[in-house]
C-alpha cells in the first residue's frame, strides 16, 4: 500500500461511515487514503484488519474520529445527519450521499474517485459494472415468464425493499411484489402494515435480507397463512447477505445482482 503524497489531489485522511465508500476506495487502488472505517465494514474483508473501526450506522466514536485528524469523512443517508452535524460543528468537512437509485449509485462512485484524483478509472470501473449489469439483463429478458419477488429487508415488522434493490430484481429477470413501496426512501415509509397483503400477492420466491441478522426462513414458513403463498409451496425462500445488497455501492452493483439473478434463473429453470 503507497502512501498518499502531499501533491496527490483530494482528502489524504478519509473516515468512511459506511462500508460502500470503503470498498469502493480499496477498487480505485486509494486504501491509504482511509483512515478509519465503520465497525460494519465486510468488504472488503481485509479493511477490518487495516482499519479502525469508528463507527456503527446511527452512532460513532466521535472523539475516536477527531483523534484521526480527518481532512474528509463520508456518510450515507440521513440516518447519519446527527454524527455529520456533531462532526461539522468541530470543523471537520463532512459529505453525505442519499444515493437510492441504481442511477444514484453510479453518480456517487464517480463523485467520490473524482474527490480523490481518480475519474477516469472511476468511469472505467463504472463501465465494466454497467456492461455486466447490460448482460444481466440482456439474460433476463429472454426468459419466458418473470418470478413475483417479495424482498422482506426486515422481519417485524414487515420492510420490503428500498429503491435500488428494487430496480437491480427487474435487472436481474423479476418483478418487485411492493413496487409503489419501493419509491420510498424511508424504511418505516416501506412497512407492510397489512402482512395479509403479503399473501393476497403471492410471491414466486421470497428473499430474506434482514439487515444485521441471519434470515430464517423457517420463521417465514411458520406465519400464520403463509403455508399458500406460492414461494412457500416450491421452496423458493432464499437469502442474500445485507451486506451484498443492502449497501448502495459497488457489492449491490455486482455480487447483489449476480444472487438475484442466479436465483431467478434457477427458478426459470424449474417453474418459469
Amino acid at each position: 500500500m503507497n502512501p498518499i503524497s502531499d501533491q496527490a489531489p483530494g482528502p489524504r485522511r478519509i473516515v468512511c461511515l459506511t462500508e460502500e465508500t470503503t470498498e469502493w476506495l480499496y477498487l480505485l487502488g486509494q486504501e491509504s487514503r482511509i483512515v478509519g472505517i465503520s465497525g460494519y465494514t465486510v468488504r472488503p474483508r481485509r479493511a477490518r484488519d487495516e482499519k479502525p473501526r469508528v463507527s456503527a450506522f446511527t452512532s460513532a466514536k466521535i472523539d475516536k474520529i477527531l483523534a484521526l485528524q480527518p481532512d474528509c469523512v463520508l456518510g450515507f443517508s440521513d440516518m447519519q445527519a446527527d454524527i455529520a452535524s456533531v462532526l461539522i460543528r468541530a470543523g471537520v468537512q463532512v459529505t453525505v450521499f442519499n444515493q437510492r437509485s441504481v442511477v444514484e449509485i453510479f453518480s456517487v462512485l464517480y463523485q467520490v474517485a473524482a474527490m480523490v484524483g481518480q475519474g477516469e478509472q472511476g468511469l472505467a470501473l463504472i463501465a465494466d459494472i454497467q456492461q455486466q449489469l447490460a448482460g444481466i439483463a440482456k439474460a433476463a429478458a429472454a426468459l419466458p415468464r418473470r418470478p413475483k419477488i417479495y424482498f422482506e429487508e426486515w422481519d417485524m415488522p414487515h420492510i420490503s425493499a428500498i429503491r435500488w434493490v428494487s430496480e437491480l430484481m427487474g435487472i436481474a429477470g423479476g418483478d418487485d411484489c411492493f413496487p409503489e413501496l419501493a419509491e420510498q426512501s424511508l424504511g418505516k415509509n416501506r412497512i407492510i402494515a397489512d402482512g395479509a397483503e403479503i399473501l393476497r400477492r403471492n410471491p414466486d420466491i421470497i428473499i430474506g435480507s434482514w439487515c444485521g441478522k441471519k434470515f430464517r426462513p423457517e420463521q417465514v414458513v411458520a406465519r400464520t397463512g403463509w403455508g399458500e403463498v406460492r414461494a412457500v409451496k416450491t421452496g423458493q425462500l432464499f437469502e442474500i447477505k445485507s451486506a451484498d445488497i443492502l449497501q448502495p455501492g459497488p457489492a449491490a452493483l455486482t455480487d447483489g445482482v449476480a444472487a438475484l439473478h442466479r436465483i431467478v434463473m434457477a427458478w426459470s429453470q424449474a417453474h418459469g
